[in-house]
């Protein structure tokens, strides 16, 4: 019989020695017959007693004024910088506008915009005059905008096009607590400093004055891959306890003050709750950031090599298309063999300064780092040049990422800080902890968390991190999201005896055969989605007798094989689906995937679509997590097929 875990958090301990080099600290790990059941790692920073993020902005014009800590693009597409006296006149003006236009602290502000300077800047604006943001993403459809809208109660709506704004045109009257509507193309967020100047400053910084750590900061609906979403409630405190400890511990990135200005370019969503808590991390640091609102690599790259970021914050599905897309050019190149030499010896390197950093091993030799170094000009720059040439960092979630791409950025000289979270642990719940990496997984708890694995195999947080609860507007505003304090996830993993976290899949997502075994279809799809000719996959076998697997091509990609076999590369899905050698290639990459699980759990037949899984058909959510049973409905008749010999 064991004893009951206690509940009590740890006091705050020092992460850097007297002279200010960081100091490893390692979790505490408890067992239970014989597995380790529960890690924590102590705060690094004392929890938030007063005030809140709104303050950061005049904080910063006050101690740093002239410290660049934003750029944006000007009107001709160049990046001008914004220092930290000029983002917080700007803020201050914004605030006074939505003052003006009758907005009361608590009201609920929705913002629909993608990765653009104006997000960062209404969110602080927003929370100065006492506001809670509601994001929504651009891209969802008009039930999901009208269902937030709706459910959250927001009095306002800032847009970033005329068009998004277009679409609500039918749903208004049904928005009967929506006043304001603005867009940003137009010049609105401008227009509300104006309509502000007649307001006085001290108006903000009374309300500014009013607010606290428990104070509701935000409300972040959730995908809703398995029903309805629903708002999760993160107040100012908990995005402290978030950034905070983050910016403490991932000090290479945030506190590292060099030669080398930091700067991050953010283009992840900032609907999402990772992309909010980095833009969050970087003004709290002083970090210079960056927005780009495309992920089209005619936009991207670009913004890239202008922006020259030391830092990207990115997810596994991104990497993993940039390392195919730079052999996919080597091959065209007929400088296959040296990618593929080059990418051996950047995983073994990034293996050996692991396991010099676990005490584990001596670090790379010297034959490794002569290998290396021979190898940097002609294919780790190349990669680095794509990014701008100064990437040092990433700062990874989503999804894990996988040991081999994982020691191949490592040993191309790019540190991939890996993370586990959600939105309701604003943000990471576990990271990857510089001084002691573990490729392969997301690390340990983020300082100030506790994480444990129930019977069950699945993920509980605590943390200070921890949102408070969930919105409900018919249970009186908040509904709390735990009963004992621990965060049940909805994922499964498990931890190792040094307290490392590794996911193996979603709890609702876990098929069981028709003979009764378990799979957990992420580790098959996350392997096979690294395959340059795989773009998404979705394992299916519940209550059926074996295990299969929808696959999609990657067009860029299967253009890129066929030119290299001769063939004409111009070729839809469609054209394609029952090309003998396609499919041989595919079954080889299944054969491989195979590898990771026993037989019963093991891929036994695969069915290649059509079409991609996309956003617009609702196949998968912006952060590009699969909508299993929109899919499943949308492609019944190739999963029947899969089972045909068998039958249903």
């Amino acid at each position: 019989m064991s004893t009951p875990y206690p509940p009590a958090v740890a006091m705050t301990v020092q992460s850097t020695a007297y002279d200010g080099t960081p100091v490893l600290v390692e979790p505490e790990v408890r067992w239970l017959d014989g597995e380790v059941r529960e890690v924590s790692v102590p705060p690094f920073v004392p929890p938030r007693t007063h005030g809140s993020l709104a303050d950061l902005p005049f904080d910063n014009a006050r101690s740093h004024p002239e410290d660049q800590v934003l750029s944006r693009r000007d009107e001709a597409g160049r990046w001008t910088h914004v220092t930290a006296a000029q983002f917080a006149a700007e803020v201050l003006a914004t605030a006074k506008g939505l003052i003006a236009e009758g907005l009361v602290p608590g009201d609920r502000i929705a913002i629909m915009a993608r990765t653009v300077y104006e997000w960062t800047l209404l969110d602080f604006a927003a929370w100065a005059c006492g506001l809670v943001t509601v994001p929504i993403y651009p891209t969802s459809s008009v039930f999901q905008i009208r269902w937030i809208l709706q459910d959250s109660g927001a009095v306002a709506l800032v847009t970033e096009t005329a068009a998004q704004a277009g679409t609500l045109g039918p749903e208004l009257s049904r928005l009967l607590d929506l006043r304001h509507l603005w867009v940003i193309e137009k010049g609105h967020v401008e227009r509300l400093a104006e309509r502000g100047a007649q307001v006085p400053e001290h108006e903000v910084d009374v309300r500014r004055g009013m607010l606290g750590p428990d104070t509701l900061a935000t409300v972040v609906y959730t995908s809703g891959t398995t029903g309805r979403p629903k708002g999760c409630v993160i107040t100012h405190g908990n995005f402290f306890a978030e950034v905070d400890n983050a910016i403490e511990l991932l000090y290479p990135v945030f506190r590292a003050r060099t030669s080398e200005e930091a700067a991050i370019l953010h283009f992840l969503p900032m609907s999402h709750i990772f992309g909010r808590m980095v833009a969050v991390a970087c003004i709290r640091a002083r970090v210079r950031l960056g927005h780009a609102p495309s992920l089209k690599s005619e936009d991207l790259l670009p913004d890239l090599a202008a922006f020259q970021p030391t830092c990207l914050v990115t997810i596994p599905y991104m990497l993993e298309k940039v390392f195919n897309v730079a052999r996919a050019r080597a091959e065209t190149g007929g400088r296959v063999s040296n990618f593929d030499r080059a990418t051996s010896v950047a995983c073994r390197y990034g293996e050996a300064r692991e396991a010099r950093a676990a005490g584990t091993g001596p670090g790379p030799n010297t034959a490794l780092k002569a290998a290396r170094t021979f190898f940097a000009p002609l294919v780790y720059r190349r990669i680095h040049n794509a990014m701008g040439g100064r990437v040092r960092y990433m700062i990874c979630g989503g999804s894990p990422l996988g040991r081999r791409l994982a020691s191949f950025y490592a040993g191309a000289g790019i540190e991939i800080y890996e993370g586990y979270g959600l939105t309701e642990s604003t943000g990471a719940a576990t990271v990857t902890p510089p001084l002691k990496p573990r490729l392969g997984t997301v690390g340990w708890p983020l300082p100030g968390t506790k994480v444990r694995i129930a019977d069950d195999g699945e993920i509980l947080l605590s943390g200070g991190h921890v949102l408070r609860g969930y919105w409900d507007p018919n249970a009186g505003g908040v509904v709390p999201a735990t009963a004992d304090g621990w965060l049940a996830t909805g994922d499964i993993g498990h931890l190792d005896e040094e307290g490392y976290l590794s996911i193996t899949g979603r709890k609702k997502e876990m098929l069981i055969t028709a003979g009764g075994m378990s799979v957990a279809p992420a580790p098959l799809e996350d392997w096979l989605r690294a395959h340059p000719l795989i773009s998404q996959v979705m394992v299916v076998g519940d209550r059926r007798p074996y295990v299969g697997a929808l696959i999609t091509l990657d067009m860029e990609g299967v253009a890129h094989w066929r030119r290299m076999n001769g063939k004409h590369p111009a070729v839809t899905a469609e054209l394609i689906l029952d090309d003998d050698e396609l499919r041989q290639v595919l079954q080889r990459a299944v054969d491989e995937a195979n590898k990771l699980v026993s037989r019963p759990e093991s891929i036994r037949r695969f069915a290649i679509l059509p079409v991609d899984f996309t956003e617009q058909a609702g196949h998968v959510t912006p952060s590009m997590k699969l909508c299993r049973e929109v899919i499943a409905s949308h492609f019944a008749e190739q999963i029947e097929e899969l089972y045909a010999p068998y039958g249903s």
